[in-house]
């Protein structure tokens, strides 16, 4: 259909501002905006009828009830909600009354247009507050997650902004025993530290069953610098709440709900932390991340460098130990679900793989093995055999009980080209 005939027809139907009309013809004379195709083709219309140019108050248009001269206002709201808070990126979206898309969908079916011809209104909306928004910020519109995310209800007359989170990437060391990765709550009072009217005899009324963790050490302190209201860690794996971590370190995300600050001194943030933690634990190379660094870091598939200190109930000797670690290299272990996490694990036989062995014996009742396994492998179960539950394990093969009584992670090892990538990280 020829645009001066759909212009012709929707005048014809009452007044219909610039951006109602040009809205019509969106797909045409890319570059401007809809207002000014309105404008244009209301001129063009008056100049093919030799008629005087007759303009229409926004306010008076019967499509959008005057809302198509609201860009600013909403763009100044949207502003307005978000004026402490730091933010590159945004979106805006729109929810019209029903009643302007009805309005929309009945200049179509009067001017002859398909429902979906032109552009419809709420894209306009999001489009042109949006451009309005980003030039009073110097911010960049995102259509993939963007730091904040307005909705603008124009029925409730309400606008909302979401300032989504944001996240710091980086490896810890433990070096200390005795400290879990995240918080542990109280089995027996469920983290209330109370057991009715009294204090929780298991944890000592504090909710807790360890007073410190690797979260504990680090989460509060991002969040607090980023200025959010609440912190989460994720952590590639995790390791026994009395093995340390050690080496290179293993790979986390804290997630900073509704922060405030997103440029923040990565290496004094990482200062700060390491003050803080007081030589339990240590990060390193921290850097601002993006959301999908989380499930990189949850899903890494990584192999473990193990050292661990083993006693013997028997004497053992150093042939008989070097036998039995040469059979458990290149081995596929079965691991039956052990005693220790079976509180927390499903029951079923898992199969893991030995890569390398290596060991010393320090006394005919002590010795020093170090171990690369697949990740999932129970290490101290691989030692001891647990009643059984591991086959084959170093204990079944000397034929005599052993027990870790120290274990440190060396390393986490695997694929590394996931925390490599400079698309999981922001400037």
């Amino acid at each position: 259909m020829d645009v001066l005939e759909v212009a012709a027809d929707a005048t014809a139907t009452g007044p219909v501002c610039d951006a109602c009309l040009g809205r019509l013809v969106a797909d045409r004379s890319f570059g401007l905006s809809n207002a000014e195709r309105g404008t244009g083709l209301r001129v063009s219309l008056a100049l093919a009828r030799d008629d005087d140019y007759d303009p229409v108050d926004v306010a008076d248009c019967w499509v959008c009830e005057g809302r198509c001269g609201a860009f600013d206002a909403w763009a100044e709201r949207a502003v307005d909600a978000v004026e402490d808070v730091e933010f590159a990126s945004y979106n805006v979206g729109t929810r019209p009354p029903p009643l302007i898309e009805e309005n929309e969908l009945l200049l179509r079916e009067e001017v002859g247009l398909d429902e979906d011809a032109g552009e419809p209104f709420k894209s306009e909306f999001n489009r042109e507050v949006g451009k309005r928004i980003g030039r009073r910020t110097g911010t960049e519109v995102s259509f993939d997650r963007p730091d904040v995310q307005f909705t603008i209800d124009l029925a409730a007359d309400e606008i909302d902004a979401k300032v989504n989170s944001t996240f710091v990437y980086g490896r810890y060391r433990k070096l200390e025993r005795g400290v879990p990765q995240t918080e542990w709550p109280c089995r027996e009072c469920h983290g209330s530290g109370r057991q009715g009217r009294e204090p929780c005899d298991h944890c000592g009324g504090s909710g807790y069953l360890y007073d410190d963790s690797v979260e504990e050490y680090t989460a509060p302190i991002v969040e607090d610098v980023m200025d959010g209201t609440e912190a989460t860690f994720h952590g590639a794996g995790r390791e026994d709440v009395d093995a340390r971590m050690l080496g290179t370190g293993r790979p986390f995300v804290i997630e900073v709900e509704e922060p405030r600050r997103r440029r923040v001194d990565v290496d004094r943030l990482q200062s700060d932390i390491n003050a803080f933690a007081d030589g339990a634990v240590e990060v390193e190379g921290l850097r601002l991340a993006t959301y999908d660094m989380v499930a990189r870091v949850k899903e890494h598939d990584a192999s473990k460098r193990y050292r661990a200190e083993v006693a013997f109930d028997d004497d053992v000797t150093a042939e008989a130990l070097s036998d039995a670690l040469d059979e458990l290299e290149g081995a596929t272990i079965e691991q039956y679900t052990p005693n220790r996490v079976d509180h927390r694990r499903a029951s079923m036989t898992r199969e893991r793989e030995v890569y390398e062995t290596d060991g010393e014996l320090v006394d005919p009742r002590h010795a020093t093995v170090e171990i690369h396994g697949a990740g999932g492998l129970y290490i101290k179960e691989l030692i001891s055999s647990d009643e059984g539950r591991t086959e084959p394990s170093l204990a079944g093969l000397l034929g005599v009980d052993a027990a870790v009584t120290a274990l440190d992670v060396l390393a986490v090892e695997g694929e590394t080209e996931p925390f490599e990538r400079e698309e999981f990280f922001r400037d």
